[in-house]
């Protein structure tokens, strides 16, 4: 039997396998709205992973419609067990088709780049590999739940009730999403997407412009008061990033939209949201004023659960001799939906390097293998003491509020 001190040089010695594996699914394009490229993308992730690991226990695949599937793998440990781990992760990214025509993954030195690296390939490549070492090296785990899928990036519109499921029937949930800076991340804001739709009157702005409502003129006002509930000191940021309206200069604008971008750090802050958008109005009377859209991403509170789950992650590090710290991040993740059920979760658990969403984009491959060996002490600490990640919630029923 082998300790999880030989992680360390076990998994430094699939260097070169590790970063081929990450290579050819970096060269897998899977952007989110390509339903194509997705269905080939999650058949080539399928095939790895029976190639990598075997073939899983249990297969679920979940239709996403328009948007890509969700794959669900099951794993049973060798050893028994009765506690289950989910593992998240997504295989969809921001790269639109033919990125990879001007922009090849490489690597110089320690540092990889190439689409979605990133955000997320690399995390689900440590995850891999941090099986097999679990199993090379005869290490305990319990059993693991892969979910993966294809519509995280556009806020998982198809997947969300499947992760909910899938969530519920294990107990920590951990997340490859890239690290930040390092660190996990035990704490995301709420993200809530909002279309604000004002119907004015056309009317000729220079001949009879007493005739008109100006839907720009309202929306303006709008966007002052939107703007004027970001409160940084809360952690809630209130952003009108697209604005549209009107047909010509010398009309009055009968129609205007803005599409609004909001974070928040608490409930209360979501309660205060969604006040102020239920009680806005235009200011002159013969104008109409609509709200759409709603709340895609619960906050995602540091439970104690998490807390706990955050000491078996810093114990397993220190048996390899790393250091690891955590923090809260501003973008949100699949990971949301579990903590709102209750559930502990370590988010961040994926690549360490920086760039998502940028052609910058990057990961520190050193990095990557320490990630890979945490992950594989990680399981084996939490199948010391299963029951400490049973929070006894399994009878919670999924919220449909906020969903659009």
């Amino acid at each position: 039997m082998s300790n999880v001190e030989d992680l360390t040089a076990w998994v430094a010695d699939r260097r070169a396998d590790i970063v081929a594996d990450l290579t050819a699914y970096v060269f897998q394009e899977t952007p989110s709205d390509d339903k194509a490229l997705l269905d080939s993308g999650l058949a080539w992730v399928e095939n790895w992973l029976s190639n990598r690991l075997g073939e899983p226990d249990a297969r679920r695949q979940v239709d996403g419609g328009q948007f890509g599937d969700t794959l669900v793998l099951d794993y049973e440990t060798d050893n028994e067990s009765d506690s289950w781990v989910t593992a998240l992760a997504h295989y969809d990214t921001v790269w639109p088709r033919g990125t990879l025509v001007e922009w090849q993954p490489r690597l110089e030195g320690d540092s990889f780049t190439g689409p979605g690296a990133f955000d997320m390939k690399g995390g689900l490549v440590q995850f891999v590999w941090a099986l097999k070492a679990s199993k090379a090296l005869g290490l305990s785990r319990p059993n693991v739940r892969l979910v993966i899928n294809g519509d995280e990036e556009i806020g998982s519109p198809a997947s969300r009730a499947v992760i909910e499921e899938e969530v519920l029937r294990g107990d920590a949930v951990l997340v490859f999403e890239p690290s930040a800076n390092g660190a996990l991340k035990t704490s995301r804001k709420g993200v809530g997407i909002f279309q604000i739709d004002v119907q004015g009157l056309e009317a000729h702005a220079g001949l009879d412009p007493e005739s008109g409502v100006s839907a720009i003129d309202e929306i303006a006002r709008v966007i002052l008061k939107l703007h004027q509930q970001t409160d940084l000191a809360k952690g809630t940021t209130v952003n009108v990033g697209l604005v549209q309206g009107g047909t010509r200069t010398n009309v009055t604008a009968g129609r205007a939209t803005a599409e609004v971008d909001v974070r928040v750090s608490t409930q209360a802050e979501v309660h205060r949201i969604n006040t102020i958008l239920e009680e806005l109005k235009p200011l002159h009377r013969d104008a109409s004023l609509t709200v759409r859209g709603g709340w895609n991403r619960p906050v995602m509170s540091r439970s104690d659960l998490t807390a706990q789950l955050v000491t078996a992650a810093k114990a397993a590090a220190t048996q390899l001799g790393q250091d690891l710290e955590e923090t809260s991040a501003g973008g949100a993740s699949d990971g949301n939906f579990a903590a709102a059920l209750g559930l502990p979760v370590l988010d961040g658990l994926g690549a360490v390097g920086s760039g998502a969403h940028a052609r910058n984009e990057w990961i520190s491959v050193s990095e990557m293998l320490e990630r890979t060996s945490l992950t594989a002490a990680l399981l084996a600490v939490l199948n010391e003491t299963p029951d400490q990640w049973s929070p006894g919630r399994r009878d919670v029923v999924p919220s449909s509020v906020g969903r659009n």
